[in-house]
């Protein structure tokens, strides 16, 4: 199931800077490809599940809701903060929504895009 990872930051005066040290132990897959998610309008985006893909989710600016399900669970996560990277198993379906207009959604994902890696239709409720 889906799960929030904490990335650690470091607060001062000046501001603040989220740090990804290790990269290859912080994540739970070796990353093959990077893509971001910006200017969405109030369409949801995602709606599908993976055969293999691992995926690392960040708003690194504004906010967006990430409603992923299992099969068995389903749980809705807030991405407000940069610090927060959710993680995406291939048996997560999911869908993300509600972005703000200044919301700008980063994903490091296991595979490079296959598209039949993709499984389209939600579990059976």
């Amino acid at each position: 199931m889906s799960k929030i990872i904490q990335l650690k930051t470091l607060s001062g005066e000046r501001g603040r800077l989220t740090v990804m040290d290790n990269i290859q132990t912080l994540l739970p897959f070796a990353v093959k490809r990077i893509f971001y998610i910006y200017d969405v309008d109030a369409s949801d985006r995602g709606g599908h599940r993976h055969k293999k893909t691992l995926q690392a989710a960040i708003c690194i600016k504004g906010s967006c809701v990430v409603v992923s399900n299992n099969g068995i669970h389903q749980e809705q996560f807030l991405l407000d903060t940069p610090d927060k990277c959710l993680i995406l198993y291939p048996e997560d379906w999911h869908i993300m929504k509600e972005f703000s207009k200044d919301a700008l959604f980063l994903v490091f994902a296991s595979e490079c895009y296959d598209p039949n890696d993709y499984i389209f239709e939600p579990y059976s409720s």
